[in-house]
């Protein structure tokens, strides 16, 4: 569909996808692109699956918000719905480089373009002008990008829907509509709490991040006032967090993932429920690991004794201490595979 001759000869006759299907008998997987592009064709897909189960269609999109608005068939129950990440470490074959992947993220076409930068700041402007304006998702596209930014404030971090409409000046609704609009497009994504027999008051609200660290460096805006840590440290995290949930996609143990946070405050980054057991994982943005790094997964072991401790950090030497297996971020993104959680040896 990124075709434009072909999308709108297939938008003025979508029974045409059923001729194209029948002139090519040999082919059994059909491929369609940008599928929200033109959602009528839904309609001739279902036809073309009940008629011929042999036949075998892969529709992809990078936004489902358009196709729920006009109402189409969405093939409940006819086909199987599958998430693409960015790339994992372990996809690249020792091509990773942690520093690369926290300024650029892990983008396929940023970590492959000369100007990795320029890419992906260019990909973040597509989706303003292409998604948002071009389909009309939010009246004022400015006040969207300003969102953005803000949204960037909030990245690894507990969501605040009222300080975001003070920060940008708009309505409390708007910001929902917004946050709507971010997570329909697959921009951003919410973290829930870990609730499962809750021993202590936990927090309510959950966390919040961009689907991959480049794009929230590039809607981050670098302020003089700054700290060291303040946007290395999301960074990390977000990148953690985006490998985690593609593990989580793409293992098929049906695991999920969550956060851990007291009503007083004490926190574990991340929490990997599944049939198979669970992972408590802390994220540190430091090259050594203090005491009071293990706070959090010190409380967590006192209400989840049989889970695994991790705790994930800038340095070089694997450690234990307390119970918790201490390894270098590089290695643990490294070494995380669909299916295989990284072993301690």
């Amino acid at each position: 569909m990124l075709d434009p001759v072909q999308l709108r000869e297939l938008s003025a006759r979508p029974e045409r996808l059923r001729d194209l299907v029948a002139g090519n008998p040999g082919r059994t997987c059909v491929v369609i692109d940008e599928i929200q592009k033109c959602p009528a064709l839904l309609e001739v897909v279902h036809a073309l699956i009940e008629r011929d189960r042999s036949k075998r269609f892969v529709l992809t999109g990078s936004s489902a918000r358009k196709l729920r608005r006009e109402g189409v068939n969405l093939l409940g129950g006819r086909a199987e719905q599958r998430s693409l990440h960015p790339f994992m470490a372990a996809e690249l074959a020792g091509k990773f480089h942690l520093e690369a992947a926290l300024r650029h993220g892990l983008l396929p076409v940023v970590w492959a373009s000369p100007d990795p930068e320029g890419q992906v700041r260019a990909y973040n402007a597509l989706y303003l002008k292409e998604e948002v304006q071009a389909e009309g998702l939010v009246r004022n596209v400015g006040g969207f990008a300003r969102f953005l930014e803000a949204m960037s404030f909030s990245h690894a971090g507990v969501l605040n829907l009222a300080n975001i409409a003070r920060e940008c000046q708009i309505s409390r609704t708007t910001v929902e509509g917004h946050l709507a609009v971010l997570e329909d497009l697959l921009l951003g994504w919410r973290l829930p709490v870990f609730r499962p027999r809750a021993k202590r008051a936990l927090a309510v609200h959950p966390k919040f991040y961009f689907f991959d660290t480049g794009i929230y460096r590039a809607n981050r805006p670098i302020e003089p006032l700054d700290a060291p840590g303040e946007i290395g440290g999301p960074a990390l995290e977000g990148l953690v967090a985006q490998h985690l949930r593609a593990w989580c996609a793409y293992g098929g143990n049906r695991s999920s993932l969550y956060y851990w946070q007291t009503r007083a405050g004490t926190e574990v980054d991340f929490v990997v429920y599944g049939p198979d057991g669970c992972q408590a994982v802390e994220v540190k943005n430091s090259a050594t690991v203090r005491p009071e790094d293990l706070r959090g997964l010190r409380a967590w072991a006192e209400d989840y004794p049989g889970s695994g401790r991790w705790l994930l950090y800038r340095g070089s030497d694997r450690l234990e201490r307390e119970g918790v297996r201490c390894l270098p971020v590089q290695d643990f993104l490294e070494e995380l595979q669909p299916g295989k959680w990284p072993p301690w040896e």
